[in-house]
């Protein structure tokens, strides 16, 4: 199908996209939904940066692997019950950006410092378990954590985004790991005082781009460019 074809497509770039920009290196991977269903795209347990559309894989979210072969991301119980939590995703990131990781290590909320940080204004709640989302239960309990907002910061593991396409949940993860690394070159400058952290007002937010259409596809054009020029690691 056609649809499916294109899915497949976006999501090897979108595995690529979170490897070539940092947010992940020999771990994460990122699922498309089939619209219409409860079965995702995933891709098969290797590098996110050697995603490749013949090795994909189709799931449900009850976890059953419905086509493809090969084994999947141990932690696809992140995708499976985030899409059966919230019928309106159909696209989610795991990932392991180091500065998300590091907020929530010195215990700093994500703060909105930089216009593309505005689409979080509503915050970012952490998911404080230590450990890998390897069972259904703990996938349950993040979509909890996770809830109906696009994005949960995972304590010293990484960050989940959930948006209503792959293309925005990328663009989404990249926002918030660029915004998290701003705050805290902010607070090194700041000797360590947040209070000297002039972050966004919500009425300055709230004027803000957000992650719209646009703003979607122009930074999707870029960091596909990227992922498909650049080499592994680079």
């Amino acid at each position: 199908m056609a649809i499916e074809s294109a899915l497949r497509r976006d999501v090897v770039l979108a595995n690529r996209i979170i490897e070539r920009f940092g947010l992940s290196n020999a771990f994460g991977h990122v699922s498309a939904r089939i619209p219409g269903t409860n079965s995702f795209v995933f891709p098969t347990r290797r590098s996110p940066g050697l995603a490749e559309e013949a090795n994909l894989l189709i799931l449900d979210t009850d976890g059953n692997v419905l086509s493809g072969q090969g084994t999947p991301n141990s932690e696809f119980w992140i995708h499976a019950r985030a899409y059966d939590a919230r019928p309106d995703v159909c696209g989610v990131v795991h990932a392991h950006p180091p500065a998300c990781i590091c907020l929530t290590q010195i215990g700093e909320p994500h703060r909105v410092v930089h216009n593309q940080g505005v689409a979080f204004i509503n915050g970012v709640p952490e998911y404080a378990r230590i450990g890998l989302i390897r069972t259904r239960e703990l996938g349950d309990l993040l979509a909890q954590h996770l809830g109906a907002g696009i994005a949960v910061m995972m304590r010293g593991h990484g960050i989940t985004t959930a948006f209503a396409d792959v293309r925005s949940a990328t663009v989404a993860a990249c926002f918030l790991e660029e915004s998290a690394d701003l705050q805290l070159r902010m607070l090194a400058a700041a000797g360590g005082d947040a209070g000297r952290i002039r972050a966004f007002t919500r009425a300055e937010a709230e004027g803000g781009g957000g992650i719209g259409p646009s703003i979607v596809s122009r930074a999707w054009e870029y960091y596909a460019s990227v992922a498909e020029s650049r080499p592994l690691g680079g």
